[in-house]
């Protein structure tokens, strides 16, 4: 099966692709920086192509690009779309690109996806996904990823699009402050090494929060 990965050059998409290759699946990536997008070639392995021929090629696509470029590379791409392909998106929020995909997509099968962790993974052993299906066809396919991710290791949630956005609100909004505020403060001092060896355990999740936002 062929995937195409829209946004392959940046930190997520390279993560998914580096993924997919190892499990087997031949991946084709893009970008709008061509000096990313073939330093990621060197660094996969990874054919590369451009977003209109990804469309045309591949039998997944998964949109891997910042929320703001979201609905113009779902416009590009839309005219060389296909019944039986499925197109998917990453994006941290689901409400917006969801509708954006139904505006534009006519053929295909589209599903929200958020992977609930950065590119600093080492794998999807005990991380957390959520889908978002709306209606039943995506249903289908949706327990179908669930079932392929949750045989290596991940955590799976199904909920509507706004159910997500409205979780997420929370979960990334209030972790990412804490952890932003974290990272400011200990970056501000001199002596992180001899805080880590001394720091109780509440301290080093503080440092692991910050550690994963400026990994992010």
């Amino acid at each position: 099966m062929k995937v195409a990965i829209i946004g392959g050059s940046g930190k997520m998409g390279r993560w998914c692709a580096n993924f997919l290759l190892k499990d087997g699946y031949e991946v084709v990536i893009t970008g709008r920086n061509e000096s990313k997008l073939l330093e990621a070639k060197r660094q996969l392995g990874a054919e590369v192509t451009t977003n209109v021929e990804a469309a045309k090629q591949a039998e997944v696509i998964i949109i891997s690009v910042p929320v703001d470029n979201f609905e113009s590379v779902v416009a590009q791409i839309c005219p060389y779309t296909h019944p039986e392909q499925v197109i998917i998106d990453i994006t941290s929020i689901k409400a917006f690109p969801v509708e954006i995909m139904y505006k534009h997509i006519k053929r295909g099968i589209v599903l929200g996806v958020h992977p609930m962790f950065g590119p600093g993974a080492r794998g999807i052993a005990n991380q957390s996904f959520v889908l978002t299906p709306t209606n039943e066809e995506e249903t289908a396919l949706a327990q179908k990823i669930k079932e392929y991710l949750e045989t290596r290791g991940a955590r799976v949630s199904l909920m509507t699009p706004d159910e997500h956005d409205e979780m997420m609100a929370v979960i990334l909004g209030l972790s990412h402050f804490i952890a932003i505020v974290s990272a400011d403060t200990l970056l501000s001092f001199d002596k992180l090494k001899q805080m880590r060896a001394i720091g109780g355990s509440t301290f080093k999740l503080l440092l692991t929060l910050a550690e994963g936002v400026i990994s992010e």
